[in-house]
């Protein structure tokens, strides 16, 4: 049986007059969007549907109270009766992120890569001093921001918030400008981030295994249809996903663990129909030390050897 829903969810070909690509970076076109024609809105308006109706359930996996504002008017309050992926993936990724935070007094670097309309800085209960970036296409964060104001949503107090542009030109400099540090705890989240190849996704990996510490956990969901785009995994098994998602998050020092959707429905009681699902959802651990530890530590080896020499000066 399929499933409802007011507007496709999919890897969305955009058009090369409205979007290009280049390194860590999306450069949109001067023609002017809105909710009809622009594609990034679209689907992130498709995704905030998702979690709308999915509110609606008479036994909802989550709640969130400021999807709605998102969508038109004229959206039809019919329940889904089917689990969507998405769904799964979002109540997943909440409850992991919440789990890990609870754990350590340190980890207070929340960086959120979204479609903009990501509504996990405000639905959920943040520990105080919690610093959350959400890195995002600047017109759907512009477009949403204005929404969530006039729906009174606001960051939990004691915590910061900071939107960095996905279309910056150096986002990792963006990001260390607004306060994030190598040097300390994050957690990473991406979901509904707008990539259109798997050098895309490859470029974000990098970004990632350069400014997180050493045990930071990156965790989301990988559009299968990234893998799709590569012509020599077009032929891979089923059984041999896990080698090559094994294999992309390796290559970037990231140890990576692909969540089982069936599993994760039973988790919470419920069922679902693999047939629906063209989603990757990894949970993935930072192996390698950031740029900033490594700076930190040639700094210490420099001070190090620098006094070495200074004592041995003084016995001559």
């Amino acid at each position: 049986m399929g499933f409802t829903q007011p507007f496709p969810v999919t890897c969305i070909n955009i058009l090369s007059s409205l979007l290009c690509t280049s390194k860590r970076k999306l450069c949109l076109s001067t023609a002017k969007l809105n909710r009809d024609n622009d594609p990034l809105l679209l689907s992130a308006t498709a995704s905030a549907s998702l979690r709308y109706h999915e509110s609606l359930r008479p036994e909802p996996l989550f709640l969130d109270p400021y999807a709605g504002c998102f969508v038109p008017d004229n959206t039809p309050e019919d329940v889904i009766r089917d689990l969507h992926p998405y769904c799964l993936a979002t109540k997943f990724i909440d409850d992991k992120l919440l789990h890990t935070v609870s754990l350590s007094d340190e980890l207070k670097q929340l960086v959120l890569l979204t479609d903009g309309m990501d509504t996990r800085p405000y639905r959920l209960q943040w520990p105080n001093s919690t610093i959350i970036f959400d890195i995002s296409p600047e017109s759907v964060f512009k477009f949403a921001a204005e929404k969530l104001k006039d729906a009174g949503a606001k960051i939990p107090k004691g915590c910061i918030f900071w939107h960095i542009p996905q279309e910056a030109s150096e986002l990792e400099k963006a990001i260390q400008l607004k306060g994030y540090r190598g040097s300390r705890p994050s957690i990473w989240v991406l979901q509904g981030f707008p990539m259109m190849t798997l050098a895309n996704f490859q470029e974000v990996l990098s970004m990632i295994s350069s400014l997180a510490m050493k045990g930071s956990l990156f965790v989301g969901e990988l559009p299968a249809c990234l893998a799709e785009t590569e012509t020599e995994i077009k032929s891979l098994a089923q059984s041999n996903t896990r080698q090559w998602v094994d294999k992309l998050f390796m290559s970037k020092g990231f140890r990576v663990e692909i969540i089982n959707y069936e599993g994760v429905a039973g988790s919470y009681g419920k069922d679902f129909a693999t047939g629906h699902n063209n989603r990757i959802l990894f949970v993935a651990e930072q192996l390698l030390h950031s740029d900033d530890q490594m700076e930190s530590w040639r700094r210490e080896f420099q001070r190090i050897e620098n006094e070495g020499d200074e004592d041995g000066f003084e016995e001559l």
